[in-house]
């Protein structure tokens, strides 16, 4: 059982946009079960979707739908498997198909020569959760020769989103894109709007790339079960 685990949001088009994500792991594996849970603001909590699988005598595999290893999986998602024939995979991210995503999301916007990228992302207090940003950070400078690449964050990191904006003005950058290291909708991109760049990318999902991530996730940690 692949149990895919994001946040959870309010905002429909999130939510559409998570869905497609497990929508595509089902037609790229039809035969395997797959359910979607949450961390908060939606139901079933991940908690109890692991307890459904597992009480009647199942085995669980959850996948955070998450881009880094924060509170959510270090902590709520690893309380959901503890004592129980369920484990936890690491999170979508860092990987090399994300930066490949970005990429085609900046060529998408109209990103080009000369404009100074920042790679936006939720934020964390846990300091492992910026290491994995930094990490995809460092691959979109090497894919992304046009520009200088920082990085901001919604919250709890710094610099924020709006902060690292204005240093890429200060450093002489005539246009700055927001490169939304996001998966979905919701209220961290609708503050991206608010940040002052000049262009802001769509989310990584929806796009089949995605999918294969999950997959890859999903078997290491049937491998961790056996």
């Amino acid at each position: 059982m692949l149990l895919g685990c994001s946040h959870g949001t309010d905002s429909v088009a999130g939510r559409a946009a998570i869905r497609s994500i497990l929508a595509d792991v089902r037609v790229a594996r039809p035969e395997l079960d797959v359910r979607e849970t949450f961390v908060d603001l939606q139901e079933p909590a991940v908690a109890d979707a692991v307890g459904a699988v597992v009480d009647p005598g199942g085995v669980a595999v959850v996948v955070p739908l998450l881009l880094s290893g924060g509170f959510h999986v270090h902590v709520d998602i690893a309380a959901s498997v503890d004592g129980r024939p369920a484990v936890a995979t690491a999170p979508l991210g860092p990987d090399a198909r994300l930066v490949r995503v970005l990429l085609d999301r900046l060529v998408g916007a109209g990103a080009g020569p000369g404009d100074a990228i920042v790679l936006a992302a939720a934020g964390s207090t846990d300091p492992r959760a910026a290491v994995a940003v930094e990490e995809v950070a460092a691959a979109l400078r090497a894919a992304w020769p046009e520009g200088p690449v920082t990085v901001g964050y919604g919250s709890a990191s710094t610099p924020r989103v709006p902060d690292a904006v204005r240093a890429a003005r200060a450093a002489g950058a005539q246009r700055v894109v927001v490169a939304s290291y996001l998966l979905a909708p919701g209220f961290f991109l609708d503050r991206l709007g608010e940040a002052g760049a000049d262009v802001v990318t769509s989310p990584l999902a929806p796009d089949p790339r995605l999918a294969d991530i999950v997959l890859d996730r999903y078997d290491a940690g049937v491998r961790a079960v056996r």
